[in-house]
C-alpha cells in the first residue's frame, strides 16, 4: 500500500499521528515511552469509569425482556436444527455402515 492509496482524511490521521511529515512523506516516528507520571491513580480511574458509564445509552426493561426473549427463541431454534442434523446424520451413518 503506497501513500497514494490513501484519502485526505487518513493523511491527516497520519500527519497528526507523527506518521508523515509536513510534505506527506513518511517518517519514523520513534514511539515515546510512557512515563511513571503519565499513569493515573487507582482513584482517578474509578472516576473516570464512572463518569464513561454515566455516558452509556442503557436499554430499558422492556427493551432487554425483548432481546432476551429473541435471544432464547432463536437459541432454542439453533439447537433443535443442530440436534435434527446430528439425529439424521447418524442415522445415515448406521445405515450407510451396517452389515
Amino acid at each position: 500500500m503506497s501513500l497514494d492509496d490513501l484519502n485526505r482524511e487518513q493523511k491527516r490521521q497520519l500527519r497528526k499521528m507523527g506518521a508523515l511529515d509536513e510534505k506527506g512523506k513518511p517518517t519514523r516516528a520513534q514511539p515515546t515511552p510512557k512515563k511513571k507520571s503519565d499513569r493515573v491513580g487507582v482513584r482517578q480511574y474509578l472516576r473516570e469509569v464512572r463518569d464513561e458509564m454515566r455516558k452509556v445509552a442503557w436499554p430499558d426493561r422492556p427493551e432487554v425482556k425483548r432481546y432476551s426473549i429473541i435471544v432464547i427463541i432463536t437459541v432454542v431454534v439453533y439447537t433443535a436444527l443442530v440436534g435434527g442434523l446430528d439425529f439424521l446424520f447418524a442415522e445415515l451413518a448406521q445405515w450407510f455402515y451396517s452389515t
